[in-house]
C-alpha cells in the first residue's frame, strides 16, 4: 500500500472522465427505455452505394413514420431504422418503400416497445441497482461484523459502475452506442464481480487479524494483498480473454454486451486491490481495532 495515493490518482483521472462524459455527452437510451419501433433489413444491392441519407429520405415518405436513426452495421449489408411506434402495416409499407429503389429487402427483425413500457423499464432498471447495492452493502458490513468493510466495499463497487456508465457515454459520442437491457444486465453483473474479489481480500484481512491482532493494519493489508493478488489476476484473465473474444467475434446482438462485462471485469478486478483495500486502510487508521 506504499502507492496507495497513486492508485487513488489513477481512479480519480477515470472518474473525472466518467463524470465529465456523463455531464456533457450523457447515455443514448435504446427502445428499451424510450419506446419506439426497431426495424432491421438487408438490403442486397451490389450495383450501387446506399448512403443511409437517402434511405431516410424514402422512408419519410411513409405517411405517420418518424425517423429517429438509421445505422449500417459494420461489414454487412444490414440497416437498423429506429422509428416512432408503428404496426405492421406500417413496417410492411416502408419494407415496399425501399423495394422501390433497392429492389431485394430482406426483414431480419422487428421490434415495438410502447412509450409506456419503456419508462416503467426505466424506473424498475434505477430501483434493481439501487437494491442491490444496498442489500451488498448490509450483506458485507454483517459477515465482517463492521461497517467500515461495508463501506470500503460499496465505494469500491460504485467506483466500478461509474466508470462503466462512463465508458458507455463516450462509446455513444463516438460510436454511437445506445444502453439497452442487456447493459443493465452487465451493470448488475459488475457489481456482483466487483464485490467478489474484495470480499477474498477482506477476509484475508480478518484471518491475518485473528492470527496477529498486535500487528499494524498496513501490514496486514500488504500481506493480505499479496497472498490474493495473483489468485485474483490468474482468475480475472480467463475471464478477460473470453469477453475479449466475443467482443471481437461475436455478433452485432453481444458484441456491446461482452464490451460492458469486459469494461466491468477489469474495473472490477483493478478495485478490489487497489481501491476497496486501500480505502480500507484510511478507515482503519482511524481506528483502534478493526
Amino acid at each position: 500500500m506504499k502507492f496507495r495515493n497513486l492508485y487513488f490518482l489513477i481512479s480519480g483521472i477515470f472518474l473525472l472522465a466518467s463524470i465529465l462524459s456523463l455531464i456533457f455527452w450523457g447515455l443514448r437510451p435504446a427502445i428499451d427505455f424510450t419506446g419506439g419501433a426497431l426495424l432491421e433489413v438487408t438490403i442486397e444491392n451490389p450495383e450501387k452505394i446506399i448512403a443511409t441519407d437517402d434511405m431516410e429520405t424514402f422512408v419519410s415518405e411513409v405517411s405517420d413514420v418518424k425517423i429517429n436513426s438509421i445505422q449500417s452495421v459494420s461489414d454487412t449489408q444490414n440497416y437498423i431504422l429506429k422509428l416512432n411506434n408503428i404496426d405492421e402495416a406500417k413496417k410492411t409499407e416502408i419494407i415496399s418503400k425501399l423495394e422501390e429503389q433497392y429492389q431485394t429487402v430482406t426483414e431480419i427483425r422487428f421490434e415495438t416497445v410502447g412509450p409506456t413500457l419503456g419508462k416503467e423499464l426505466l424506473v424498475k432498471t434505477a430501483a434493481a441497482i439501487l437494491i442491490a447495492a444496498a442489500l451488498i452493502l448490509l450483506y458485507v458490513a454483517y459477515q465482517f461484523k463492521s461497517r467500515i468493510y461495508g463501506m470500503s466495499a460499496i465505494l469500491a463497487m460504485l467506483h466500478d459502475t461509474l466508470i462503466l456508465v462512463g465508458s458507455f457515454a463516450i462509446f455513444g459520442r463516438l460510436a454511437g452506442v445506445e444502453i439497452d437491457t442487456l447493459f443493465v444486465t452487465a451493470v448488475l453483473t459488475t457489481l456482483s464481480f466487483s464485490v467478489h474479489d474484495t470480499i477474498v481480500v477482506f477476509d484475508r484481512i480478518r484471518e491475518s487479524l485473528k492470527q496477529s491482532p498486535n500487528s499494524k493494519p498496513v501490514d496486514l493489508v500488504n500481506k493480505a494483498v499479496t497472498g490474493t493478488l495473483s489468485r485474483s489476476i490468474n482468475n480475472s484473465m480467463t475471464i478477460i480473454f473470453m469477453l475479449t473474444a466475443l467482443s471481437l467475434l461475436g455478433g452485432i446482438s453481444i458484441k456491446w454486451f461482452s464490451v460492458a462485462l469486459l469494461v466491468g471485469t477489469v474495473t472490477g478486478t483493478y478495485s478490489s486491490t487497489f481501491v476497496a483495500v486501500p480505502l480500507l486502510l484510511v478507515f482503519l487508521r482511524n481506528k483502534k481495532t478493526f
